[in-house]
């Protein structure tokens, strides 16, 4: 089959276009003809060695952790899924290739496209976590860091359906974006405590940043002072501030549970997910610098 591969870190030009053995699944696993595979800025992150001690990286390696398609083989203990069945899940060993391993799906509803199903798992799943970790509940406000980004946009979402106020941080070409969504929007930088209290008189109960755009300090300050409530994905100066990163967690029944509500959401469309662009495998490098150039509002996908 072929997949894209990478063999040392480095930048978008270790990733190669590659045949490599069809892998077979182990006993809990099933193996799925994949149909779309989501980009995250987390594969780049892989690639270039950043995560090593999180997500240590066995070469040759595959990137990818999120993808829709249909189940192709099923390994030894698997219930409840066949030869046939479509689905959207967590892949075991890489989604960038035309078929991947993977122990945690879900069914694919009938309405939703193969491209909205490979966004759902990654940004649905960390949205959720986050916003349960920091116990929004309805009638309190949430400041987002990064609302027109793939999780930003989810996280927007859960929180106004759980009914919470949402302000949200973008760039003012993305403002119509994150109203639509259902935040009120504010351009991050320079005087953004100023910009948040004047649309938030009443205070910021929790902040959710998932841009990692240096907002920490601002968000301290928008809290009180305190770092309580505040969580970030993407901020690697976490530590230095205090305050909570959260890279996971859940249990595999939580996921399950989750990515089924949001799956069926989306294919109503209550839920809206964002497919900024498409590339075919064989671009897959390109595909990671534009998730690198961080301007990408909604969701990259690679049709294998």
């Amino acid at each position: 089959m072929q997949a894209i591969v990478f063999e040392e870190y480095g930048g978008p030009e270790v990733l190669q276009l590659t045949d490599i053995e069809q892998p077979e699944p182990a006993p809990g696993q099933i193996r799925a003809s994949v149909r779309a595979a989501g980009v995250n800025p987390a594969d780049w992150k892989i690639r270039k060695g950043w995560m090593d001690e999180v997500f240590p990286t066995r070469f040759p390696a595959v990137p990818g952790t999120e993808f829709s398609g249909v189940v192709d083989a099923v390994g030894d203990g698997v219930i409840g899924l066949s030869v046939g069945d479509e689905v959207l899940g967590w892949s075991v060993g890489g989604a960038y290739a035309q078929y991947a391993l993977a122990t945690l799906v879900v069914p694919k509803p009938a309405g939703l496209s193969w491209d909205v199903a490979a966004a759902l798992p990654v940004a649905g799943e960390t949205a959720r976590r986050v916003l349960d970790d920091l116990a929004l509940k309805e009638g309190e406000t949430v400041l987002v860091h990064g609302a027109a980004g793939s999780v930003g946009s989810m996280a927007v979402q859960l929180a106004a359906a759980r009914g919470a106020t949402v302000v949200g941080t973008a760039s003012p070409a993305n403002h119509d974006y994150v109203r639509l969504l259902g935040a009120t929007p504010v351009t991050y930088g320079d005087g953004l405590v100023e910009r948040v209290r004047a649309v938030a008189p009443q205070g910021v109960d929790a902040v959710f940043d998932a841009a990692g755009k240096g907002a920490l300090p601002d968000s301290i300050t928008l809290r009180g002072g305190t770092t309580d409530r505040i969580i970030t994905i993407a901020d690697p100066t976490a530590a230095e501030h205090g305050v909570v990163f959260s890279s996971g967690g859940s249990t595999p029944e939580e996921s399950r549970a989750g990515l089924t509500e949001q799956a069926r959401l989306a294919a109503d469309g209550t839920l809206r997910v964002l497919v900024a662009q498409t590339y075919p495998l064989a671009e897959g490098a390109r595909a990671q610098s534009a998730s690198e150039s961080g301007h990408t509002r909604g969701k990259l996908i690679i049709k294998p």
